[in-house]
């Protein structure tokens, strides 16, 4: 394992220094939150924030893609032939993810390239991608990554790991993709005996820090269709406004639409996020809908992360721990709450 230091002045002039061979994606202050941005933006970096409003899947799964396009002008040879979109799968560094996001490419990893199923686009473009994390020295309250197998400074997932020290940062090589990466920076000190404590104190004392822990150790065990039919989700859902704010934040939701769009004769097929909240997610095309009603929307998003995935995949459950959706909910739906009531739930 390699540990270089960087003072926090080199630390940047470094990666000023890759944007020839990497995209390289750094988060910065916009308006009262943080997102990732490209270094080069006229923004400068800020690595002493908690976490970005929006998890940073983007970068690898865009919010809107196009897929395809085509022409339905009848004088086109190509006519009515869908086409490959160009895409680009350059080289991208993500730089001062938190693990718990870093973690949940792991979690969507899964869903994407499997043995049976592999979607080419993200699955390049996570190729693509070096990710080099940033350990959370000050945890929000919000967060529970260390219930569901991360951690504050957690390795998962991970090409690279950044501590923060204070007056410099201790970049700890994870994989080959994180040597790679270092190798292009260049510079740096090796870590002295004393800085590598200091580092291992930091992680100690950030999960000392960690006030939230749900418990998750039971709903494997629990039975599907107890758990569906169990009198407390018209409870849950009661407050809910199906705004899809949970969904559109959470760095481990997938679900997508396809739609078409046509400007004069020309068309392009869009991939786009999409959310069980909304009623039209499960409209049929005879007109109905197997979930019309708002309890059974929340009700399946909390399943599907909670128990679906925790059934299928034998991998605990599809969620990092990040908070986003305690925090940033308009109603106060807590998700380790009702992982705790599932939890106990007996039918």
């Amino acid at each position: 394992m390699t540990d270089k230091i960087f003072t926090k002045e080199e630390w940047l002039e470094r990666l000023v220094g890759v944007k020839g061979d990497y995209r390289v994606f750094v988060p910065v202050k916009d308006g009262d939150f943080h997102m990732f941005a490209p270094i080069d933006n006229g923004k400068k970096p800020d690595f002493n924030y908690q976490n970005t409003r929006l998890s940073p899947k983007g970068l690898v799964y865009p919010q809107s893609e196009r897929m395809f396009e085509y022409s339905l002008d009848k004088q086109d040879e190509d006519a009515f032939i869908l086409k490959e979109a160009p895409k680009d799968y350059a080289p991208q560094a993500v730089v001062g993810i938190r693990p718990c996001d870093a973690q949940a490419f792991q979690i969507v990893k899964i869903n994407f390239d499997n043995k049976e199923y592999q979607d080419p686009w993200w699955v390049q473009r996570f190729e693509s991608s070096v990710l080099i994390g940033l350990g959370c020295n000050e945890p929000c309250d919000t967060c529970f990554c260390t219930s569901v197998g991360g951690g504050p400074f957690s390795e998962k997932g991970l090409d690279a790991l950044l501590i923060d020290l204070g007056d410099a940062f201790l970049f700890r090589v994870i994989s080959d993709k994180g040597q790679a990466f270092l190798d292009k920076m260049g510079g740096g000190a090796e870590a002295g005996q004393e800085q590598v404590e200091k580092a291992r104190r930091l992680a100690q004392d950030a999960e000392g820090r960690m006030t939230s822990h749900v418990p998750t150790d039971k709903l494997k065990d629990r039975v599907v269709l107890d758990l569906f039919n169990a009198p407390f989700w018209e409870e849950v859902a009661f407050a809910c406004i199906n705004c899809g704010t949970c969904t559109y934040l959470c760095p481990t939701c997938w679900c997508f639409d396809i739609q078409d769009e046509t400007y004069g004769k020309q068309g392009d097929r869009l991939r786009n996020w999409d959310s069980c909240m909304y009623p039209l997610f499960t409209l049929h095309g005879s007109g109905h809908n197997p979930r019309d009603k708002k309890f059974q929307r929340v009700r399946q998003r909390f399943m599907h992360k909670l128990k679906y995935y925790v059934d299928k995949y034998g991998d605990g459950v599809q969620c990092s721990g990040c908070g986003r959706c305690v925090r940033y909910c308009p109603v106060n739906i807590d998700i380790r709450k009702v992982c705790a009531r599932m939890n106990a739930y007996e039918g």
